[in-house]
């Protein structure tokens, strides 16, 4: 009997030739929303620090002295988006809201631990609705005056007050930012009168400061560096315990205050949040964005201009870092008696 050919044989080598080649289309094609779920493809697209202050405040100063940087590191554009407005709350609730993708980085100071104090019906939970990033970097507040003020020194500020029965003002970014703390602690520490005038964010306070409708600012000292090297503003003294090394000619609240003021402290910070529920592998991706940034020597020398110094580490130790103030400032609010506006 003749033998037929099997004409199944090359049917079946081509059908499995086949399926071998719709998997392995179908492994290219799958592969990068794989990736992009576990955060390995992060990011595909520019991503946007929102700064929940108006341009040329100090959070927004600092913003841009990363972002150039940071851009290189992701690979991919940086955008910021400044929106004032409440003592960066504002900014902040349209953070809490943002897609969990890692596309909206919240930017922001540590008004971010004093705001719950100050605002009882915030529409977001500091550390419910964020993931920490890391911290940027730290400084302290610096208290300048307009030079038309008859103040040269911190000696001279309090026997001035004392001198007005109705007080004189200072300004601020916002209600509840450092600066308004600062400016609170000092009038309790020393019993004078000040009144409080915030704005909505460095650059509009700097500005009237300069214009002379308000004597005092309590601002980071990115907003008033360039102000103070160039003879409109004067500066009287920095917040932290040891002098600021953008300005060391400045004394410190405690060493210039006399004993009332001794140990006087008001340490800011600015630093990264993403959207809670933001894939770690994101979140590890931006850290170690950040830290790269950071240990470049440029970049550590711009924040040194401006009187801040670079922080970085782990989402961990900003984590910790939140927990701990939360109820620091929290007490400092309820004794000083601040209240939303």
């Amino acid at each position: 009997m003749t033998k037929l050919p099997l004409a199944s044989e090359p049917i079946l080598s081509r059908r499995r030739g086949f399926a071998a080649l719709a998997a392995i289309a179908w492994a290219a094609l799958a592969a990068p929303g794989i990736a992009h779920a576990q955060g390995a493809a992060y990011p595909d697209r520019p991503v946007r620090f929102l700064v929940p202050y108006p341009p040329g405040g100090g959070t927004d100063v600092i913003a841009r002295i990363v972002q150039e940087r940071f851009q290189a590191a992701l690979g991919q554009p940086v955008i910021i988006e400044n929106k004032g407005g409440a003592g960066g709350s504002v900014g902040t609730e349209i953070a809490s809201k943002a897609a969990p993708d890692g596309y909206t980085v919240l930017f922001t100071l540590n008004s971010h631990t004093i705001n719950p104090a100050i605002y009882s019906k915030l529409t977001f939970d500091t550390q419910k609705d964020f993931e920490p990033v890391g911290t940027v970097a730290s400084l302290p507040q610096i208290l300048v005056a307009h030079p038309g003020v008859p103040v040269q020194k911190l000696a001279d500020v309090v026997p001035l007050l004392k001198g007005k029965p109705g007080g004189l003002a200072f300004a601020s970014v916002g209600n509840g930012s450092p600066g308004h703390l600062a400016g609170e602690l000092f009038k309790l520490r020393t019993g004078v009168e000040m009144t409080h005038i915030p704005y909505k964010g460095g650059g509009p306070a700097v500005t009237d400061v300069i214009g002379g409708q308000v004597p005092f600012l309590w601002v980071s000292i990115p907003a008033a560096a360039q102000h103070v090297k160039i003879g409109k503003l004067r500066a009287l003294a920095v917040s932290t315990l040891k002098r600021s090394a953008a300005f060391p000619d400045v004394p410190t609240v405690s060493e210039a205050g006399g004993a009332a003021l001794a140990g006087f402290e008001v340490d800011s910070w600015y630093a990264m949040f993403v959207p809670a529920k933001t894939p770690r592998a994101v979140i590890e991706r931006l850290n170690r964005a950040l830290n790269i940034v950071l240990a470049d020597a440029g970049v550590r020398e711009k924040l040194l201009a401006q009187g801040s110094e670079g922080v970085g580490g782990t989402p961990e130790a900003l984590g910790k870092m939140v927990a701990d103030e939360l109820p620091k400032w929290a007490k400092l609010v309820k004794d000083a008696g601040i209240k939303a506006e």
